[in-house]
């Protein structure tokens, strides 16, 4: 009988191959279990565990999935009624939350080095219709490398995470802390931090490193640098280039591997920007990226063309992407706690300015004419932004400086003090800006983009809605 994925014809002939191949593989190596992973709307990996006979079918059928998921916020609450008759996401095939299938894409397969006889695999969304889930960002992403391949080129990402290793102390595990959200765990600091690339800091959390760089290698993630932050226990780790589907791939594997390794070693790991514990500092994830053409990088200006640091498309690329930072901040800063980086001469940029080899700028450009690794390195993102949204987001606002070649203006010498657009504030902000930005809306698509604004406000509301410590202490006593 025929397949689901041969069906509807899902997989490239590469993928076919690439299923046969792995198959073998899974029996001569004799793995038993494959989680089999989708990234969901939070850039978190939800899905199952499957044994390896369920997987063979898997790799025909696909797996159902129940993608209620897909309307959570980030701690499990449905954005509409779940089982309403209709709702204002119009989409027919989510009513009454029927199952969806995961489709495996063969070319993303791992062997977990940290669990016995157990390979990961990441899949893509679809209804029982065989149409895509409109609603899966590896799909958005997918769609958006397909319209720059129309336009001939393709796109390289270098990916940089700054985040959060605490000792675990308490888990929290008692019933009353059992809510959603449920209580977070006592933690206290791996390291004093605030002596920023010191070797003496860095070797105090040497064992750490060197547990992730044996599994994270294992993986086959083309780690490049292990770096000690400013704050306490705060760690930085940065990749070799990837193409850029590999390297949202790569980054969803990425944190989840490490809150995972970290919490079978008693840490807790932590990619929130601004957590409340006390001396921390803020983490970003700054994105490398340039274009290619080719093979070639598309933004490496000729030697003697000009004085610009990066070729006419770049300069173009550059200036859509700031023209179009406010619309994109909600994709690239998703959460409440994403803006409470945003301080003066804080590493985190608030001004949509670019200037040349310069941290206090959202848009740092390195490199020069005849540099091949010339790039743009975006400073804004949220650690924990989607990542297939986060590189949407920039091929969207980067094509269009391209196709209107906007002019990307003078750099900044003082990032922080120049005349520049300033961007959203706080996530109830980016959900104004975002929904004014009409390129987002078209490239997006009106389905897409109606349910991300109607998520994060959704998100927005119930912060808004809560009293916060702050306004307890600040109000109670004196009123």
């Amino acid at each position: 009988m025929v397949g689901f994925i041969e069906k509807h014809e899902l997989w490239s002939a590469d993928q076919q191959r690439q299923a046969a191949e792995l198959l073998k593989r899974i029996e001569a190596e004799n793995i038993r279990n494959i989680r089999i992973g989708w990234g969901d709307q939070h850039g978190i990996v939800r899905g199952k565990t499957v044994t390896a006979r369920e997987f063979a079918s898997a790799l025909k059928s696909g797996k159902d999935f129940q993608l209620v998921t897909a309307i959570f916020d980030t701690s499990n609450h449905p954005i509409v009624p779940p089982f309403g008759a209709e709702n204002h996401l119009g989409i027919p095939e989510m009513i009454g939350l029927p199952d969806g299938v995961l489709v495996p894409d063969p070319s993303t397969f791992r062997v977990l080095p940290w669990v016995e006889s157990t390979g990961w695999i990441l899949s893509d969304a679809y209804f029982h219709n065989g149409k895509p889930c409109p609603l899966s960002t590896r799909q958005i992403l997918r769609q958006q490398l397909e319209r720059l391949a129309g336009d001939s080129l393709a796109m390289t990402v270098g990916l940089e995470f700054e985040f959060y290793v605490y000792k675990m102390t308490n888990p929290r595990l008692a019933v009353e802390d059992s809510g959603y959200p449920p209580t977070p765990p006592d933690v206290e600091n791996i390291a004093h931090g605030y002596q920023y690339l010191t070797e003496t800091r860095g070797d105090e959390v040497e064992p750490l490193y060197s547990m992730l760089q044996k599994n994270l290698e294992a993986l086959g993630l083309p780690l490049a640098s292990l770096e000690d932050e400013w704050g306490p226990g705060q760690c930085e780790l940065t990749f070799a280039p990837l193409p850029a589907m590999q390297a949202a791939d790569a980054a969803l594997l990425f944190r989840t591997a490490v809150k995972q390794l970290c919490r079978r070693g008693g840490y807790h790991a932590s990619f929130m920007a601004l957590p409340k514990i006390a001396n921390a500092f803020p983490s970003g994830w700054h994105m490398h990226q340039s274009i290619t053409r080719d093979g070639e990088n598309a933004f490496m200006a000729a030697e003697g063309a000009g004085t610009d640091p990066l070729s006419e498309l770049g300069m173009h690329y550059l200036g859509g992407l700031l023209a179009h930072a406010p619309g994109t901040a909600l994709l690239t800063t998703p959460t409440i706690n994403g803006y409470k980086r945003q301080r003066p001469d804080g590493f985190a940029p608030f001004k949509a300015a670019w200037a040349l080899e310069n941290r206090g700028a959202m848009l740092r450009v390195i490199g020069g004419p005849g540099d091949d690794a010339s790039r743009i390195e975006n400073r804004i993102g949220d650690p924990n932004a989607n990542p297939y949204l986060y590189i949407a987001s920039q091929i969207i606002a980067g094509r269009a400086g391209v196709a209107g070649k906007i002019d990307p203006g003078a750099p900044s010498i003082a990032a922080y003090l120049s005349d520049r657009a300033v961007l959203p504030g706080s996530l109830m902000e980016a959900l104004g800006t975002f929904q004014q930005n009409e390129v987002l809306r078209g490239e997006l698509g009106e389905a897409f983009h109606h349910y991300f604004y109607s998520l994060k406000k959704f998100e927005a509301d119930r912060f808004l809605s809560a009293v916060t410590d702050w306004e307890h202490q600040e109000y109670f006593e004196v009123y």
